[in-house]
């Protein structure tokens, strides 16, 4: 648990999918479960996916995107926990394979290694689904512990609405 104000520091890591709009709903989830909140987004979803001056001003914090330099502090306190949310399918095969290109993939890959719980929601197409690729993945990531909650395709329905995102769920993962 972090010193600060003695609550449990959770990263959110943001994905670049459509719902990553509402991951302010997340973050809020998180704060009234007593988290402090540190977002790290891929930076292609810092391209316009989420609206990156509310979250900064909900959590206190700027989004972290790239690698510090050495000689910089380190801007968030270690994580108690992690959620990737939404997590792509890219991010998904890059993270099973260890592919820490980014500084988002490479916070997931590091965070097994010590032993952090890590709750992911994916948001991954049903055509990306079928990839075999996509599966090996998520098979992995499961025997690593990664919790997985259920799968949204992000599709509209046949009314045009798309599927309710259950962001919460993420958080009751890392309860249990």
């Amino acid at each position: 648990m972090t010193e600060q104000d003695g609550k449990p520091f959770l990263y959110v890591v943001v994905c670049a999918a459509g719902i990553a709009a509402e991951v302010s709903k997340l973050i809020t989830a998180a704060q009234e479960r007593d988290w402090e909140v540190g977002v790290i987004a891929t930076p292609v979803a810092m391209n316009g996916f989420f609206d990156t001056a509310a979250v900064e001003a909900q959590t206190g914090r700027r989004i972290r995107s790239a690698w510090r330099t050495p000689g910089d502090p380190r801007p968030f306190p270690p994580p108690d926990a992690v959620v990737v949310a939404p997590a792509t399918f890219n991010t998904v095969n890059k993270w099973a394979a260890g592919l820490a290109d980014t500084l988002a993939v490479a916070t997931l890959c590091e965070a097994y290694g010590l032993g952090v719980p890590i709750a992911a929601l994916p948001c991954v197409s049903d055509a990306l689904a079928a990839h075999p690729a996509y599966n090996d993945s998520l098979i992995r990531l499961r025997g690593m512990g990664v919790r997985f909650g259920e799968p949204c395709s992000g599709e509209p329905d046949e009314h045009g609405r798309r599927p309710e995102f259950r962001w919460e769920q993420a958080l009751d993962l890392l309860e249990h």
